[in-house]
Order: C-alpha cells, then sequence, then structure tokens
C-alpha cells in the first residue's frame, strides 16, 4: 500500500475502531518498587487489532498520531481512558494504574467529562505524554486540581525529551516523574546519563514527585538506578505487557531484593565492618598478637580496643586503647566520618567500633577503610 493510499485509508479505519470498542485490546506492563522488588503499579498500553481479529501491524503510535490528524484524538483516547476507569475496581491493592493522555487532549470534553463523571479516580495516575507542546496551560492546571480532588495523580512521560522541559514540569506538578528511555540505556557506563538522572532525581524531589525510570534491560542499569536512590522502574527485564494484572517473576524479584539491599547497605558503615578476634565475651579466646581486637563483657559489648604496639612500643601483646567511638551498623558513612573527625588527635585515627541495635559488638572499622569510602564516592 501506497503512503498516499494507506493516508487516505485512516478516516475509515479510525471511525471503524471508534465504532468496535472490541478492537482495542489494553496490555499492562509492571511498575516495580526497586527498593522493595514488588510491583507498585501498572502501564495501560493500548493494541488494535483489525475487523478479522488479527493484530494491527500498524503501531499503536501512528494510530494515535493518525487519529490527531484526523480531528479524533480525544475520542480515540477517551476510549482508552473509559475502559481504564471500568477496571479501577480490579486493581491490586497497593498498586496505582497509569494511563497516557495528550496533554493537550485532556481538557477536551470527551477526556475531561469521562474522568470528572467518577467520584472516586484513586487509584488512577494520568500520564501526560510530552509529544506535543502545550502553549496555554491555566486551564489544564485548573483541571489538575479537580481531578486531584478526585484521587487522581498526574504524571510526566519522558522526561529529559520532548518538549516539556523542567519548566512545564514545574508548572504541571506531577507527582510522578518517569525518565526517558533514551536516558536510561546504558546509564551504568555513562557519566553523562548518570549526571541527568541524578539532576532529575532532584529535581523531582524538590517537586515533591516521585522519579520512575522506564526501558530498564539491564541489571547494570538497575544496580545504578539503585545507586542513585531512583525509586519506581519500568521495562522488560521486570515484565513484557500482558494482560490484567502481571506479576513479577520471583527470578527477578529475587535478585533484585538482593542488589536492592547491597546497594542500600552500601550508604551504612555496616558494608565497611570487618571481624576481629574477641577477648572475653560468651565465645572469646585471646587475641593474637599483632592483630587488632576488642575486649568484650560477658554481654559482647565492647569495653576496649586491643591495638598492636605503635612502633618503638617495647613488650609483648596489645596496648589497650578505650573505645573512642562506637556506632550503630546503619549510621551513615559521612556522619560516621564527621564524628571520627572530631575525636581528639590521640585517638583520631582508632579503629572505630560498630555496634548491633543492642550494643553488642560486630566488628571495626579501620579509618583507612572509611577514608577510601569517601574518596570513592567523590
Amino acid at each position: 500500500m501506497t503512503p498516499a493510499r494507506a493516508s487516505a485509508e485512516w478516516p475509515r479505519r479510525l471511525e471503524s475502531v471508534l465504532a468496535d470498542p472490541s478492537r482495542l485490546r489494553l496490555l499492562f506492563q509492571p511498575i516495580v518498587d526497586l527498593q522493595r522488588g514488588v510491583v507498585a503499579g501498572y502501564e495501560t498500553l493500548a493494541r488494535f487489532s483489525e475487523p478479522d481479529g488479527r493484530p494491527s501491524r500498524v503501531s499503536p503510535d501512528r494510530w494515535f498520531a493518525a487519529a490527531g490528524v484526523q480531528g479524533v484524538g480525544a475520542r480515540l483516547e477517551g476510549m482508552v481512558v473509559r475502559r481504564c476507569l471500568d477496571l479501577l475496581p480490579t486493581v491490586p491493592p497497593n498498586c496505582f494504574l497509569t494511563v497516557n493522555v495528550s496533554p493537550h487532549l485532556l481538557t477536551e470534553p470527551e477526556l475531561a467529562d469521562a474522568l470528572l463523571a467518577v467520584p472516586d479516580l484513586a487509584p488512577l495516575v494520568i500520564e501526560l505524554t510530552e509529544h506535543q507542546d502545550v502553549t496555554h496551560l491555566d486551564p489544564l492546571i485548573e483541571l489538575r486540581e479537580r481531578l486531584r480532588s478526585r484521587g487522581a495523580l498526574l504524571a510526566v512521560d519522558d522526561a529529559g525529551s520532548g518538549y516539556s522541559g523542567l519548566q512545564q514540569i514545574a508548572a504541571i506538578k506531577p507527582q510522578l516523574v518517569k525518565l526517558d528511555r533514551a536516558i536510561v540505556a546504558g546509564v551504568d557506563g555513562d557519566e553523562v546519563k548518570l549526571a541527568l538522572t541524578e539532576l532529575l532525581g532532584e529535581f523531582a524531589g524538590r517537586i515533591d514527585a516521585w522519579l520512575l525510570a522506564e526501558g530498564i534491560e539491564a541489571w547494570g542499569e538497575v544496580e545504578a538506578l539503585l545507586r542513585l536512590g531512583v525509586p519506581l522502574g519500568q521495562g522488560w527485564l521486570f515484565g513484557r505487557p500482558g494482560p490484567a494484572w502481571p506479576r513479577l517473576d520471583p527470578g527477578v524479584a529475587a535478585p533484585l531484593r538482593f542488589r536492592s539491599a547491597r546497594a542500600h547497605m552500601v550508604e551504612h558503615v555496616a558494608s565497611l565492618v570487618e571481624q576481629v578476634p574477641v577477648e572475653g565475651g560468651p565465645s572469646g579466646g585471646a587475641v593474637p598478637g599483632g592483630e587488632p581486637g576488642l575486649r568484650v563483657d560477658t554481654l559482647g559489648r565492647p569495653l576496649a580496643l586491643l591495638l598492636p604496639h605503635r612502633r618503638g612500643d617495647d613488650g609483648p601483646g596489645h596496648r589497650i586503647a578505650p573505645v573512642s567511638l562506637r556506632v550503630p551498623a546503619l549510621a551513615g558513612v559521612r556522619e560516621v566520618a564527621r564524628r571520627a573527625a572530631a575525636r581528639p588527635e590521640h585517638s583520631r585515627f582508632d579503629p572505630i567500633v560498630c555496634v548491633d541495635d543492642v550494643g553488642v559488638a560486630i566488628g571495626v572499622v579501620r579509618m583507612e577503610r572509611l577514608l577510601l569510602r569517601l574518596a570513592a564516592d567523590d
């Protein structure tokens, strides 16, 4: 079919779909809480079929673009939105459902009236796509408040690309900002993409929004996003679009939780702890000469550091030093470094004792490791 003929066919094809809603099929792709390794929501994706029931070979983007050209964009998007509204009561607990809407069409009656007719729109998230510039934001902002009063949230799609820019995002004040997949792809090996992700994450935080990275396909990308504190992710790594409501494969959930725990731990001093010989306590014995160790009480709580003699000191065994700093395992690395540097000069570089939540010694953190971690982070 020539391009001219294909263009001429669009009015008939669109009217046929608008007259027969069964030719619209909805699929749902999971959105994952990267920190907890669970599904947090779903994105609605529209698929179209031919009159004989075969899936359309034309991409959904082309269907919606053609609808815009033919002046029926609001009708076609409205059909998708109404189907989503019917599904809201079936969305799994503690999950949200996003649906794509062109921002310049949201205030059209076909969309606005359908949304405002529902008293409780939770857990719907209206995802404003960035494929069209919005020159007049006032009507959109006014409608935004009415939608929020009914429990709906707003998201902005493809942040970092398209027309919107940070200024438009700031004006709309969405609760969810989706990071463009062009930035996410290979983010773990690209300093510029890492910087952009960090920038958009900080910006999202300042407007009280969550950042969602879309298009995740590799574990390296996940690890980079976890290190940057990105809370939500979406992509083929976590699941392809499917019928309502796809779950997260256990073979994906387990390694995600492991990576999340590891990334979270790196921020804490527990990631730097070394176990050392213990003198005293329920299972302690003697500390070998030349090695650092701990003297503990009968409950395992630290009493003193046992440190190798300094150069020039006489005698075997250890020198006994008071515990100048003890910290909980979940203390932040930077905070511990600040406290360690504030110690008196004679004990400033002594090992730091790490304890659990009841004060039992876990091990020690050497200042050398603490400084190397700070240097690596910077």
